[in-house]
């Protein structure tokens, strides 16, 4: 605050400020009337009624305004005084400094603006029209101090306003900007979406860019209803496709239940089947039928699936029970044969060779007797018999040669037993091929080719006593 004047500065001030014309307080309107601040003593009446002496009689003054012996509270600007208040009843350097504090709250108000401004704590707009509230509080202010220094102040502003706005317009143009290209690249991969086929994670993904679309500011409208345009028609596409894709997958799995149904029931059907051979083909045809169909609803095509399943199950179950008894039974054998073709490896080294071979006569018969073994032993016991017979069958080709006729005649009675013995072999093929038997029709013919191999080699020592 500006030091007050010394009196001979205040007579001076007095002096240039008389040709001002000030109302007085009683010609104006009583609502009008300047008030004294609260809890300031009332002025002490004089014999006439009128306001008491002031302490000296003489005008107190500061720079900015002064305070005349009515109590009538003046504010200095460049155009001359202006009546600011009434300070009735008090001494005039307590009515100054009065008025001056309510210039103090001016300046606070000021600085303030200035700070929050500067700091970029208020938006623009609203700081233009706290200017303008302060301006117009300036130029009307009941006030005493240097109000046209405060107006100037707020000059001061105008620019820094206008460059804050300028700030936020860039602002908001960078902004639209980025939202324009974040709205292009969502409306991009919503079409790029919607010509695919990823329904589940498609579906979601179209979901997070609706959310990524309506987190984003408006642009100007033609260019953003035309993305919304781009956009949305991406998300019609895909809804629409993927709702015929999943009908489309119903009607399929509608239909697939429907043949797995009957495939189920004619699988239950087999199950209790003893025809193991047909049955086995069957249940093959069966699950190509099943794996054709496609699938039903999980739930549906899990339940239906147990079923079809467990009827084979069933089946095999029983199949595999009897395959053991046959299995035990052909064990047995495959001892038997053993003991046999320990037998015929003692006719090796062949040296007597007639000997040898009536001897492997009466051992292929308890061979062809003994039955049939275990498949995994079949190649190993047939393999070792057929070499012991071989070996024989070497040493007595000389000999057969040299006595034409009994040759001729042993030659014949092996081609007639070798052909008696596959006759026998194919007839047995025929019965477990019709009872649907796998095994035995697989072990037939296992016996028919070794068989087959003994006849031909018989047929051509036949030919060879021709």
């Amino acid at each position: 605050m500006t030091e007050p004047h010394t009196d001979a500065a205040d007579e001076t001030a007095a002096e240039t400020t008389t040709t001002v014309p000030v109302p007085s307080p009683a010609s104006m309107p009583r609502a009008a009337r300047p008030r004294p601040p609260a809890g300031a003593p009332a002025a002490a009446p004089t014999e006439t009624g009128s306001p008491g002496a002031r302490t000296g009689g003489a005008p107190a003054e500061d720079p900015h305004g002064r305070v005349d012996d009515d109590g009538n509270v003046y504010v200095r600007t460049s155009t001359g005084e202006r009546l600011v208040g009434q300070f009735p009843g008090g001494d005039k350097a307590a009515a100054l400094a009065f008025y001056r504090g309510r210039y103090d709250g001016l300046v606070v108000e000021v600085e303030l603006i200035e700070q929050r401004l500067r700091a970029g704590h208020v938006a623009p707009d609203d700081a233009a029209g706290i200017e303008k509230k302060l301006r117009t509080s300036i130029s009307e202010a009941q006030a005493v101090g240097d109000l046209e220094a405060l107006a100037a102040r707020l000059d001061a502003l105008l620019p820094l306003i206008a460059a804050r706005r300028q700030e936020r317009k860039a602002e908001r143009a960078a902004k639209v900007a980025a939202a324009q290209d974040s709205k292009i690249a969502i409306a991009a991969e919503a079409e790029k979406i919607a010509q695919g086929s990823d329904w589940r994670q498609g579906a979601n993904r179209m979901r997070q860019l609706l959310d990524d679309w309506k987190a984003l500011p408006r642009i100007d409208k033609p260019t953003d209803d035309a993305l919304w345009h781009r956009f949305s028609s991406a998300r019609t596409t895909y809804t629409r496709r993927r709702k015929q894709h999943f009908g489309d997958l119903n009607e399929r799995r509608e239909a697939a239940r429907v043949v797995k149904e009957k495939l189920a029931d004619e699988a239950e059907a087999l199950a209790s089947s003893t025809d193991w051979g047909a049955t086995a083909r069957g249940y093959r045809e069966l699950m190509q039928k099943w794996k054709a169909a496609g699938g039903a609803h999980k739930d549906v095509d899990d339940a239906l699936w147990a079923r079809f399943r467990g009827a084979q199950d069933t089946f095999f179950a029983a199949r595999d029970a009897e395959n053991t008894k046959l299995d035990e039974e052909f064990a047995a054998n495959a001892v038997v044969k053993r003991e046999i073709l320990g037998a015929a490896d003692k006719l090796l080294p062949v040296t007597d060779a007639k000997t040898a071979r009536e001897s492997f006569r009466q051992l292929a018969d308890r061979w062809d007797a003994a039955g049939k073994v275990p498949r995994d032993q079949m190649k190993d016991l047939e393999g070792r018999f057929k070499k012991v017979e071989q070996a024989i069958r070497g040493a007595d080709d000389d000999s057969w040669r040299q006595s034409n006729p009994e040759g001729r005649a042993r030659a014949a009675d092996t081609v007639a037993k070798l052909e008696q013995s596959l006759a026998g072999l194919r007839a047995d093929l025929e019965k477990a091929e019709a009872a649907g038997n796998d095994r035995k029709a697989a072990d037939a013919r296992a016996g028919i080719e070794a068989r087959q191999a003994w006849l031909d080699q018989a047929k051509q020592a036949l030919t060879d006593f021709s």
